[in-house]
């Protein structure tokens, strides 16, 4: 007991050093007189909460232990109720928005960007064992693919789309040159700086990609060449005309959200069948002992850069489509907040968990926009929830199952 006393009184004064300055003081104005007030109660809170809970934590700890099994587990489902439960899912995404408002579709569209995200990134971390912490400069390459083809040549976003995943997939095979020899901390270091030298490769370039203001009136995609806006050029026709129907924002709204339905599922279909192929294997052995990889006559090179070149390309896909939907890029969309974010939801959701993937997804956009008044401590609850998982679930909150073979002695 005193040990734990111990340990809750320093863990509660170095809470007290790290939230006074942060929390902890506010800046204050009278006049032309600027002075900086303490608010004890901010820090003496933060203090007392470490304090008991790290009173606690022996008994969380002991609770926690004799539950060795996942949070929850998926029934097992036969091959024919597995395709009959996904069809109803799908059905049910489809039919979603048309009874739903704008705000949730808004919102569900923003879902499944990072859905397509988090499925690119599951690739490099959760199959192949890549630590990428700049998947988000493959996301800007593909949205600035887009909106520059737009902007110099006037293409649209069916001609581009395919454009900005191949131009993702090359800068992701250009980073994996650097990256074959390393691993761990060293590659985590690469790839960020990757990420970083997009964004300000960006701002840099100001004739070109318009520097920190980025490019704007970037178009919304077209059905079929018909466009869903209220007034189209001259001699075209809008979508609504040729429907007959008045025009609605809540149609473009829909029409977002429909698009993104449906290269999230392209990005999963193809990332689930890749995994069953040899090269999915290929990953999975890399990711496990790159050492027995080459033993089994694997070229390691060729693994890295695959996953590292599909991975990115679902990124490309997903920043173009983001492109679309903002009308609007510039590099601060693309800071390290937005990899870190997609990271956690691979973490989160179970590294190699493809519908853990798309649970955490789920959980990191819908929760915050449910919970604004905390929009303050956002960053701080983020980083306390990934540090529980890390202690309680590390293997994610659906981990994927993996065939064992045990030996009988």
């Amino acid at each position: 007991m005193a040990h734990n006393l111990k340990n809750a009184l320093i863990a509660a004064m170095m809470a007290g050093i790290i939230v006074a300055p942060i929390f902890g003081l506010q800046i204050l104005r009278e006049g032309a007189d600027t002075y900086l007030q303490p608010d004890w109660t901010m820090i003496f809170g933060g203090m007392g909460i470490v304090f008991v809970g790290h009173l606690i934590l022996p008994l969380i700890k002991r609770i926690i232990g004799k539950h060795r099994g996942p949070l929850f587990t998926l029934p097992r489902l036969s091959d024919s109720s597995r395709r009959n439960a996904v069809f109803l899912l799908i059905m049910i995404a489809l039919a979603w928005p048309f009874f739903s408002g704008r705000a949730q579709v808004d919102l569900a569209t923003l879902v499944l960007i990072y859905v397509m995200l988090g499925l690119g990134l599951n690739i490099v971390v959760g199959f192949a064992g890549l630590l990428d912490l700049g998947f988000v400069g493959f996301y800007a390459v593909g949205a600035y693919t887009y909106a520059l083809l737009y902007h110099w040549a006037g293409w649209g976003f069916w001609q581009a789309l395919p454009l900005a995943g191949a131009m993702a997939a090359f800068f992701g095979f250009i980073l994996g040159f650097p990256v074959l020899r390393l691993r761990g901390d060293y590659l985590a270091i690469v790839t960020l700086g990757f990420g970083e030298i997009i964004r300000l490769m960006l701002i840099n370039l100001y004739g070109f990609t318009g520097g920190p203001d980025g490019i704007s009136g970037i178009p919304k995609p077209s059905f079929f060449g018909y466009q869903m806006t209220r007034r189209a050029a001259e001699g075209e026709t809008t979508f609504h005309q040729l429907m007959g129907w008045t025009f609605d924002s809540q149609d473009v709204v829909i029409y977002l959200y429909l698009m993104a339905l449906c290269l999230a599922l392209f990005t999963l279909y193809v990332s689930s069948r890749v995994i069953r192929m040899p090269i999915g294997r290929a990953w999975e052995a890399l990711r496990e002992d790159e050492i027995a990889c080459r033993s089994l006559g694997l070229n390691p090179t060729t693994i890295k850069l695959s996953a590292f070149t599909m991975g990115a390309m679902f990124a490309g896909f997903g920043g173009a489509f983001f492109a679309a939907r903002q009308g609007l890029v510039n590099p601060e969309s693309f800071t390290f907040i937005e990899s870190a974010l997609i990271l956690a939801i691979v973490v989160l959701g179970g590294m190699g968990s493809q519908i853990g993937v798309i649970l955490a997804a789920i959980l990191l956009t819908v929760v915050p926009e449910l919970a604004r008044e905390f929009a303050e401590y956002r960053m701080l609850i983020f980083g306390l929830v990934m540090v529980v998982m890390m202690v309680w679930r590390p293997q994610g909150l659906l981990p994927v199952k993996r065939p064992q073979e045990g030996l009988e002695s």
